[in-house]
């Protein structure tokens, strides 16, 4: 994969009061950047999404394969901005004309809605429409899991600034960190590494682990699963429907990756040489 490169501004400094002991002094603060990304596709306005600037086409990218309109980068004429928009956040993405978009793909909104019918296992299903479960064979050791968490934190060079950024790091199984993106969004980090392998030629992710620095959530296994990633990572906890999507996709889910210790919630055989038991 390519190296990180990045023209946008991702953090901001303003001025703050700040309290110290009771005493309020001026003060400047660094602030992560917050700005709206508005997608077209084919000219049809698809989605707004809340992101960080910066590796705007690698998100792009991850978003539409993702969510099930693209597969590969054959799929993807072009992406550019939108030159009549003064804030540059808006960006117009074409399929190949054998790529007609299918808008009904397009699943996001139906992977939050409430309405009827639609419950965990309806979800998943539908994932599973999109996406093969994995089959990765290789095993990785407990001490290689544990320094994952460090090894993201010292490249999240915006993170140290503002405090306000999450990040995604995408590993080699001998602990190789290949690519890292911060977003405000834990989902748009995500979606850039994943933009950058397609962009790059380089899925399905057969080898590769993903670490996320917040907490693994059904939306971030189902991401993995599009990369073809078979062991994702979070130092904060799972939710049940994550857990019971890497059950059902053959995906290790490991959570609270802190202080050489973690929890194995799905398909621990690949975290190895062996897993010792409580008790």
């Amino acid at each position: 994969m390519k190296p990180d490169l990045s023209q946008n501004e991702q953090a901001r400094t303003v001025s703050v009061s700040q309290f110290v002991g009771g005493a309020a002094r001026t003060a400047a603060d660094a602030v992560a950047v917050e700005e709206p990304l508005h997608l077209r596709l084919a000219g049809r306005s698809l989605t707004v999404t809340m992101r960080t600037p910066g590796h705007d086409e690698e998100l792009i990218a991850g978003l539409l394969l993702s969510e099930g309109v693209i597969r590969s980068p054959r799929d993807l004429a072009r992406v550019q901005r939108c030159p009549d928009d003064a804030g540059g956040n808006t960006y117009d993405a074409w399929l190949r004309s054998d790529s007609a978009p299918d808008f009904s793909k397009f699943s996001r909104h139906v992977f939050s809605s409430a309405s009827c019918g639609v419950c965990g296992a309806t979800t998943i299903d539908a994932v599973h429409r999109n996406w093969p479960a994995v089959t990765a064979a290789w095993r990785v050791s407990p001490p290689l899991i544990s320094s994952l968490p460090g090894l993201l934190l010292a490249q999240q060079t915006v993170f140290r600034e503002t405090g306000g950024l999450h990040a995604a790091g995408l590993f080699s199984l001998d602990g190789r960190l290949v690519a890292v993106r911060e977003d405000i969004g834990r989902h748009n980090a995500v979606d850039k590494i994943l933009g950058r392998a397609l962009l790059d030629s380089c899925l399905p992710l057969r080898e590769h682990l993903l670490m996320i620095s917040g907490r693994a959530s059904f939306e971030m296994v189902q991401k993995a699963l599009a990369g073809g990633i078979a062991l994702i990572a979070a130092v904060s906890a799972p939710s049940s429907l994550a857990i019971d999507l890497a059950q059902r996709s053959g995906q290790t889910l490991i959570g609270f990756v802190r202080d050489e210790r973690f929890n194995v919630y799905a398909h621990g055989h690949r975290v190895g040489p062996a897993l010792v038991k409580d008790g």
